[in-house]
C-alpha cells in the first residue's frame, strides 16, 4: 500500500502576501503558481525531497499554509523498520517549518528544533546511498547469521561428535584459519570491486554451510567452518568498506552504525534459534539448513547492489589498486603497525568471550540452551541496540579516538567481571558490557577504514584481519588450555582481558582522528 503524505496546517495571524515572503526568505522556496511555493528541504534525510507549501486566505483576511512533502526515501529490505520512523520525522520537520514561518510572520521567537530519531541520519542521504546501503547491510545480516551459527551451537554440536573443551578451542581457532581465504579474497575487493566480492563472498556462506549441515564427523565440519568464517569475515569487511565509501560526509559513523544493527540482527537469529538444538541431539543441522537456503536471495540482492562510487571513480582513472607496499609506505605504515597491534589485542579476548559464553554458561552455571536465548536477548538486544546508537552520535561529535578508548576499556572490565562472576552479576555486567562493546566496534571499524585511501582500502583491511583472526586464534588456544589450570573457564577467559585493556591505553591514542574531516582528508589518495 502507498504511502500517503499527511499535511502540516496552520493558520497565520498575517496576510498570505506577508506569508508568502516570509516563505520565500526563510524557506527559500520558489513561487510555482498563485498561493503554491515548491523547493528542496535541504535538512532532511533525502537529498532529493521536497517541500511544498499552499498558501491560501481565510474569511477573516488571516493566512492559512499547508505543508507537504513529495517523495518518501525508501529503504530496500529495512522499509518495515525504517518506514514509522521517516514518517514520524516528516511530520516533526514540516510542523518545525510551518511554526518557524508562523513565529516570523507574527514577531515570535523562533521554535526549538524538533527532536530527530537517532536512527535517522545526521545528513542526507541520496536515494543511490541509501539502497546500496541497505542493501550491504542485508548481505551482512544474512552472513553474519551463517557466521554466529558455530559459536552459538558449538556445545550442541561437540556432543554430537564427542570433542572436549580442548577440541572445541582447537576447532574454533582453525576455523580462524579460514583468514588465509579472507585476505586473498578482502585484497581482491581493491581489483575486483567490492560489489563483485561481497556477491561471490555471500554465496560462499551458503554453500559451506550446507555443507556443515550434513558433515558426517567433526573434520569435515570443522573444515567447512574454515571456509564459512573466511567468507563472512570478507563480507564484513567489505561491507563496512562500501558503506564508508557510499556514506555522505559527516555520516560515515552513521552508516557503520546502520550496518552494526544489521550485524546484531543476524546475530540475534542465530540466537532466537538456538532452541532448536535442544529438539534432538542433531536437531542443531536444521539452523545451519537455514543458513543454506539464503543462497537463494543473491539474484535480488544483486539487482540492488551498485558499486560505490568512489571506487567507480579509482576504476576509471586508474589500475594501480591493492598494491600492499602502500599499505606500509611512509604515509600509512603507522596507522597500520597501530591498527594491527589493536586487532590483536582486542581480538584475543573478543573471540574466546564470544565463542565461549554458551559453553562457560552451560558448563560452569547450567543454563540450557533455552535459558541461553533468553540470557543474549535481555542482556544483549536492547543494551547492542543503545551502543551501537551512542556510538554513532558520540564518535561524529566527540571523536573517534576518545571513545573507542573509554568504551574499549569499559568493556574489557565489564567482561572480566562477568566471566568472574555469578547469578545476578552475570546479567548485570553482560547489559553494561554490551553496550561499552558496541560502541568500541564501531569506532574500531571506523578507523580501520577511514585511515586508508581507496586503493588500498581493502587490502589493509585485510591484513588487518589477519592480524584481528591471529588473536582470536591464540586467545582461544589461550583460555581453552588454562580452564584447568585457573579452575574453570571463566577465570581462564577473563585473564585474556588484559589484552584489550593495553590496547586502549598503549596503542590506540597514538592513533590519527578522523572525526570532523572528509574522507580524502584523512587518508588521500596517492595515485
Amino acid at each position: 500500500m502507498p504511502h500517503v503524505h499527511r499535511a502540516v496546517r496552520l493558520t497565520v495571524e498575517a496576510s498570505p502576501t506577508a506569508v508568502e515572503e516570509v516563505v520565500r526568505q526563510r524557506l527559500g522556496l520558489r513561487r510555482e503558481s498563485a498561493g503554491v511555493m515548491t523547493g528542496p528541504l535541504p535538512d532532511w534525510t533525502d537529498v532529493d525531497a521536497r517541500v511544498r507549501v499552499e498558501i491560501e486566505p481565510d474569511e477573516t483576511g488571516r493566512a492559512q499554509i499547508r505543508l507537504s512533502m513529495d517523495g518518501e526515501p525508501h529503504v530496500p529490505y529495512f522499509q518495515w523498520f525504517f518506514g514509522p520512523i521517516l514518517r514520524r520525522g516528516e511530520q516533526r520537520t514540516l510542523q518545525h517549518r510551518a511554526e518557524s514561518v508562523a513565529a516570523e510572520v507574527e514577531g515570535r521567537p523562533p521554535p526549538p528544533p524538533p527532536k530527530r530519531s537517532p536512527l535517522l541520519p545526521p545528513v542526507p542521504f541520496s536515494a543511490s546511498a541509501t539502497a546500496l546501503l541497505a542493501t550491504v547491510a542485508a548481505i551482512a545480516a544474512l552472513a553474519n547469521f551463517g557466521g554466529a551459527l558455530f559459536g552459538q551451537t558449538a556445545d550442541s554440536v561437540t556432543k554430537t561428535f564427542g570433542a572436549s573443551n580442548k577440541g572445541l578451542g582447537l576447532a574454533l581457532a582453525v576455523s580462524r584459519g579460514g583468514v588465509l581465504v579472507s585476505l586473498v579474497a578482502t585484497a581482491l575487493a581493491d581489483r575486483q570491486g567490492r560489489r563483485r566480492l561481497l556477491l561471490v563472498c555471500f554465496a560462499g556462506v551458503g554453500v559451506t554451510n550446507a555443507i556443515s549441515a550434513i558433515a558426517p564427523g567433526f573434520i569435515v565440519f570443522t573444515g567447512a567452518q574454515v571456509l564459512t568464517r573466511a567468507f563472512v569475515n570478507s563480507t564484513l569487511v567489505v561491507a563496512g568498506i562500501a558503506a564508508v565509501e557510499e556514506a555522505p560526509e559527516g555520516a560515515r559513523a552513521y552508516a557503520l552504525s546502520m550496518l552494526a544493527l544489521a550485524y546484531g540482527a543476524g546475530f540475534a537469529i542465530a540466537v532466537v534459534l538456538l532452541p532448536l538444538s535442544d529438539i534432538a541431539p542433531q536437531s542443531w543441522r536444521i539452523v545451519f539448513a537455514i543458513s543454506a537456503l539464503s543462497v537463494f536471495l543473491l539474484p535480488r540482492l544483486a539487482r540492488n547492489l551498485q558499486e560505490t562510487n568512489r571506487y567507480a571513480d579509482l576504476a576509471k582513472r586508474t589500475r594501480r589498486r591493492g598494491q600492499l607496499r602502500e599499505v606500509f609506505a611512509k604515509a600509512y605504515g603507522f596507522r597500520f603497525m597501530l591498527l594491527a597491534l589493536a586487532a590483536f589485542l582486542t581480538n584475543f579476548f573478543s573471540a574466546p568471550s564470544a565463542q565461549l559464553t554458551n559453553r562457560f554458561l552451560t558448563d560452569e552455571h547450567g543454563y540450557s540452551n533455552t535459558l541461553i536465548a533468553v540470557f543474549r536477548g535481555v542482556t544483549g538486544g536492547l543494551p547492542g541496540l543503545i551502543g551501537i546508537v551512542v556510538a554513532a552520535r558520540l564518535a561524529e561529535t566527540r571523536g573517534r579516538r576518545p571513545v573507542a578508548i573509554v568504551a574499549l576499556a569499559a568493556a574489557s572490565v565489564l567482561q572480566m567481571a562477568f566471566f568472574l562472576g555469578g547469578g545476578i552479576v552475570l546479567w548485570v555486567t553482560a547489559t553494561f558490557a554490551i553496550v561499552a562493546a558496541s560502541c568500541a566496534a564501531i569506532v574500531l571499524v571506523a578507523l580501520d577504514t577511514e585511515l586508508f585511501p581507496t586503493e588500498v582500502r581493502g587490502t589493509s583491511n585485510a591484513l588487518l584481519l589477519v592480524c584481528a583472526v591471529a588473536g582470536s586464534a591464540t586467545g582461544l588456544l589461550v583460555a581453552t588450555n588454562l580452564d584447568d589450570v585457573l579452575g574453570g573457564l571463566g577465570p581462564a577467559i577473563a585473564v585474556c582481558g588484559f589484552a584489550p585493556l593495553l590496547a586502549a591505553a598503549l596503542v590506540l591514542p597514538w592513533l590519527p582522528e578522523p572525526a570532523a574531516r572528509t574522507l580524502d582528508e584523512v587518508s588521500p589518495s596517492e595515485v
